[in-house]
């Protein structure tokens, strides 16, 4: 059976002190409602394909752009810190009509594990984390940040810029077309293409912050009481075996699945089986959740499930 594409509507939420943020809601009178979080220097648009595909299963799915990125408002000052993206995420989560599941990827899962374990009762229904632990590869969040901060001066031209993307992702077999990367860049006034987020966020506290925050993410993850997957990509820089026994060891009760081939960029590397895997994991928890089209593969059958 295919499943047809689930159009966004599109919105915007305003947090505590201010700021807009772009939000996109997909079958907005489905259930369970799934709400995803971005990685760090990601947007919205990270999520479209396993939204677009979740939504035309029945489920309701928010994706938000985070503050300082993609089309949200970005800080006047560009003083970033943790705990606001912590609050907005936790606004929207309480904002939404029953707790949802938090699909969160990278800085959006380690912000879902701090609100998962500090706010009692849990903002959320479960947690789906995205190749994330609250221990990473140094090297790989590393390799991340080089990219976010090669080209401080911008690109002549989308080609200039898909050049680039394909280069610190190549193992997909696609460039991004002019039209993939528009909502990815703004145009100057010097007529130069930069990058959505906001350029504070590299220059501030924001990145020593994550070191900091270890030892809470460390606390809040032993504290989570609500189901958990753990996505993991196979060539991960940033999740390693290591790290990965160190969080299913802290939370015990964590169920974790390895996507074969897949690298730090989960959902864009292998999204067909990475939305097979976040549909099973609805349907052990939710059982009026709509049985998997003829032809579709269950998480078993495409991961690495223990």
């Amino acid at each position: 059976m295919r499943m047809e594409s689930s159009p966004s509507n599109r919105t915007s939420f305003n947090t505590a002190d201010g700021l807009s943020l772009a939000v996109d809601v997909r079958h907005p009178s489905g259930e369970p409602t799934l709400l995803f979080a971005h990685g760090f220097g990601q947007t919205r648009g990270a999520w479209n394909a396993a939204a677009a595909t979740l939504a035309a299963r029945g489920c309701r799915c928010v994706s938000f752009d985070s503050r300082g990125h993609g089309e949200s408002a970005r800080v006047p000052n560009g003083d970033y810190h943790m705990q606001p993206f912590v609050d907005d995420l936790l606004a929207l989560a309480h904002a939404q009509p029953q707790p949802p599941m938090l699909v969160g990827a990278s800085m959006g899962g380690l912000l879902g594990l701090v609100a998962a374990g500090e706010v009692r009762p849990s903002p959320f229904r479960a947690l789906v984390l995205v190749d994330i632990t609250p221990r990473w590869e140094t090297a790989g969040v590393e390799r991340i940040l080089a990219f976010m901060q090669a080209h401080p001066d911008g690109f002549a031209s989308y080609a200039e810029a898909a050049e680039q993307i394909a280069a610190y992702l190549p193992q997909r077999r696609e460039r991004k077309s002019e039209q993939q990367l528009r909502p990815l860049l703004r145009e100057g006034a010097d007529g130069r293409l930069r990058w959505h987020w906001d350029p504070a966020l590299l220059a501030g506290e924001l990145i020593s912050e994550c070191e900091r925050y270890q030892p809470r993410l460390f606390e809040a993850a032993a504290k989570v009481e609500v189901p958990v997957l753990l996505l993991s990509g196979e060539r991960s820089d940033v999740v390693s075996q290591s790290t990965v026994e160190e969080f299913l060891a802290l939370v015990p009760h964590a169920r974790h699945a390895e996507v074969p081939g897949a690298t730090h960029m989960l959902a864009g590397d292998a999204n067909d089986a990475f939305t097979a895997a976040i549909a099973g994991f609805i349907g052990s928890l939710e059982p009026a959740f709509r049985p998997r089209g003829e032809g579709e593969a269950t998480c078993h059958e495409v991961l690495k499930c223990p």
